[in-house]
């Protein structure tokens, strides 16, 4: 993928094959995909990719070396499981992994919260109280 919005007439992303029979044997049987979703800046009226952006993605390629939410190597039978779903978001992730919080935590901080707005209530009824205002 190459990010959104580069194109006049589309906001879709845009998708580049470099197709090559003369691989090297290491290589024969492998698919190398990019997923430059990321890497951009907001321009106007179209993004661009920037000069240091093009030499990741080109030294990348290049070298045949996987980087964590950019590149990856997927074999021919990974490929087949997937329906041969070449799609780079398929198996290159760019965000974060999401992270979880103990459920003893949450009800610890759930706990302080409804305490906390139980005294705020108490205040209030107070101070309405003294201002003759019925609650």
């Amino acid at each position: 993928y190459l990010p959104e919005n580069l194109f006049y007439n589309t906001t879709a992303p845009g998708i580049i094959l470099f197709l090559n029979k003369a691989k090297p044997k290491e290589r024969k049987g492998k698919v190398f995909l990019v997923n430059a979703s990321q890497v951009f800046e907001k321009g106007d009226p179209k993004n661009f990719i920037p000069e240091e952006g093009i030499q990741r993605i080109a030294d990348t390629l290049i070298g045949w070396k996987e980087e964590e939410k950019l590149s990856r190597i997927v074999d021919h039978a990974e490929l087949k499981k997937n329906d041969y779903n070449i799609s780079p978001s398929r198996y290159i992730h760019t965000s974060d992994a999401e992270t979880y919080r103990p459920i003893a935590e949450i009800v610890g901080e759930l706990n302080a919260i409804e305490a906390e707005a139980r005294e705020t209530d108490a205040a209030l009824r107070k101070i309405l109280k003294q201002l003759g205002v019925s609650s």
